[in-house]
C-alpha cells in the first residue's frame, strides 16, 4: 500500500516597504510635506519606485504612485480600504446622517439620488443654465477692470451649480447671505482640520455658524414647498421625494445633508479649475488664439452656446484635461487599511493610511512627456498620453469613489471660458502663482489678480 503525500508552498514572506530617505526624529517627513508635498511625493517616486512610505508625525503613510498602483488601490475592496475612516473632517460640513458619517452603502445609495440629474437629458438643460449664468457674469463685468479671480470664478461657479443642482429659491438667495455663508464652509475644508476637525479655531467656528445658517435657509425652503404643495424640477424637489430601498424617507437634515455634498460635488473643484485654467492661457497666450480660432469655426451659424456645440471643442476639452493634469484640485486621495492589500511583493499592513496623489502621478515622465509643460495637445491623436492605462490621469479619482461629476464640470469649465474668452481679453504681469497646500481643494497662492478689456463687437456671444 503506498501514502499519497502532497507538498504544500508556502508563499515567500512579504518584502518591507521601502521608506522615504530624510525622515527626522519625532516628526518624520512632516517638514518637507508642509512646505511642498508634492515635490516630497515624486522625489519619493524617483527614490523608491511605485510603492513607499513615509511618516507625518507619529502616523505612518504608503503612498502608490503609477497606474498599476492606482489599479491596485482603487480597486481595493471597500472592506480593505475604507475612505469614511478618513474623511471625518467633512461631518460637521455636511452634517450627520450623509456622505462620510454613513456606511458605504448608504453613502451609495444617497449619491444615487444624484444620478438621474447627470444624465445625458438632465446635462442638455444644465448646459443652458451655464451658459446664461455665465452671459450674465460676463454683462455685469462691464467693459474693463480687474478681477479676484479665485473669488470671480468661486462665485460664477456657485451661481451655476447652485441653479443647476439645487434649485431657484437657493440660487435666489445667493445676494441675501448665501454666498457668504458658503464660503464660510468652504474654508471649514483645511489642511488642519484634516487632523484635528473639531478644533475651535476662527476657521472651524465659522464653518460651524455658516453649516447652521445654510441648514436654515434650507428648510424654510422644504417647509415652504410641502405648505404650499409646490414642486419644482430640480435636485431639491427629488430629495425631498425620494425613498431608501427599505422605503425610508429622507430627513430634513438628510436632505440639508446631500444638497450640500452635491454643492461642493459640482462647484468647489470647478472653482479652483476655472482659475489655473485662466492662469495657464495668460501664461501661453497662443493657446488663446488657438481657442478663439475653434470657437469661430464650430459656432459660424450659432450664437449660443449648448452641450453639442461644447461637445465639438476639442482643444478647449483638451485645454481642461491639462489642467486637471497640472492641478488637480485634490492633491492627495487618503484611504485608511482595513486589511492587508498585496501590492506586487508588498503587503500593506492593516492600519496604514494609503494614498494616492493625482498632483504627483500626474508629473511622472515615463507617463507625460515634459510632464511640467502646459501642453493640451499630449491629449489628442496620435499622443493621448492618458489614454496609456485606465488610471493615468486620475484628478477625479476611479474605482467606488471616483467622481461621478465629472462631465458636469467639464462642460461648466468649458462654457465658462467658451463666453468669457470670446468677450473679454485677460492680462496680467505676474508669473503663474505656486499652488496653496494650505487649502485642502489646491487653488494658487492669493493675491490672484487679473485685469480685464472688453473685446471687439465681432465676438460670438455679445
Amino acid at each position: 500500500m503506498t501514502t499519497l503525500s502532497s507538498t504544500h508552498h508556502t508563499p515567500p514572506p512579504a518584502k518591507n516597504i521601502p521608506m522615504l530617505t530624510g525622515g527626522l526624529p519625532l516628526i518624520g517627513h512632516l517638514t518637507e510635506f508642509l512646505k511642498d508635498p508634492v515635490s516630497m511625493l515624486i522625489r519619493g517616486w524617483h527614490e523608491q519606485g511605485e510603492l513607499f512610505q513615509f511618516r507625518l508625525g507619529t502616523r505612518k503613510f504608503v503612498l502608490f504612485a503609477g497606474p498599476e498602483a492606482h489599479d491596485c488601490y482603487f480597486r481595493a475592496p471597500r472592506d480593505h480600504m475604507s475612505a469614511k475612516d478618513v474623511y471625518q473632517f467633512t461631518v460637521p460640513i455636511f452634517g450627520r446622517g450623509v456622505a462620510y458619517d454613513v456606511s458605504p452603502e448608504l453613502m451609495s445609495e444617497q449619491l444615487g439620488f444624484l444620478y438621474p440629474e447627470l444624465r445625458e437629458s438632465a446635462l442638455r438643460k444644465f448646459s443652458d443654465i451655464m451658459f446664461e449664468e455665465t452671459m450674465n457674469f460676463a454683462d455685469a463685468m462691464g467693459q474693463q477692470g480687474e478681477l479676484d479671480l479665485p473669488q470671480a470664478m468661486n462665485q460664477l461657479t456657485i451661481n451655476i451649480a447652485s441653479h443647476c443642482l439645487i434649485g431657484p429659491e437657493v440660487r435666489n438667495q445667493l445676494n441675501a447671505g448665501f454666498a457668504e455663508s458658503y464660503h464660510d464652509l468652504q474654508n471649514g475644508i483645511n489642511t488642519l482640520g484634516f487632523f484635528f476637525p473639531h478644533l475651535p479655531t476662527p476657521a472651524h467656528r465659522s464653518r460651524d455658524r455658516a453649516r447652521k445658517s445654510i441648514s436654515e435657509m434650507f428648510e424654510r425652503i422644504v417647509m415652504e414647498r410641502r405648505r404650499t404643495g409646490a414642486r419644482s424640477d430640480d435636485f431639491m424637489q427629488k430629495v425631498m421625494e425620494s425613498r431608501y430601498k427599505d422605503g425610508r424617507a429622507v430627513t430634513d437634515e438628510e436632505i440639508t445633508g446631500i444638497l450640500l455634498t452635491v454643492l461642493f460635488a459640482g462647484q468647489h473643484t470647478s472653482a479652483v479649475l476655472a482659475t489655473w485654467t485662466c492662469l495657464e492661457l495668460l501664461n501661453s497666450p497662443s493657446y488663446i488664439d488657438k481657442l478663439r480660432n475653434e470657437m469661430q469655426e464650430i459656432y459660424a451659424n450659432e450664437n449660443a452656446s449648448n452641450i453639442d456645440t461644447l461637445k465639438q471643442q476639442s482643444l478647449m476639452e483638451y485645454t481642461i484635461r491639462e489642467n486637471e493634469r497640472l492641478h488637480p484640485p485634490l492633491i492627495l486621495l487618503i484611504r485608511k487599511v482595513l486589511k492587508p492589500v498585496q501590492f506586487g511583493d508588498h503587503s500593506v499592513p492593516a492600519g496604514t493610511l494609503a494614498m494616492v496623489s493625482p498632483a504627483a502621478a500626474h508629473r511622472l515622465p515615463h507617463l507625460f512627456a515634459n510632464p511640467d509643460r502646459f501642453y493640451p495637445e499630449r491629449f489628442a491623436s496620435p499622443n493621448r498620453e492618458d489614454k496609456q492605462h485606465r488610471y493615468t490621469l486620475i484628478g477625479f479619482g476611479g474605482g467606488n469613489h471616483m467622481c461621478m461629476g465629472k462631465h458636469f464640470a467639464y462642460l461648466q469649465l468649458k462654457t465658462i471660458w467658451t463666453v468669457l474668452l470670446d468677450r473679454f481679453d485677460f492680462f496680467t504681469d505676474r508669473d503663474i502663482p505656486a499652488p496653496n497646500y494650505g487649502s485642502w481643494v489646491t487653488g494658487p497662492k492669493e493675491p490672484c489678480r487679473v485685469r480685464y478689456q472688453h473685446r471687439s463687437k465681432s465676438g460670438i456671444f455679445h
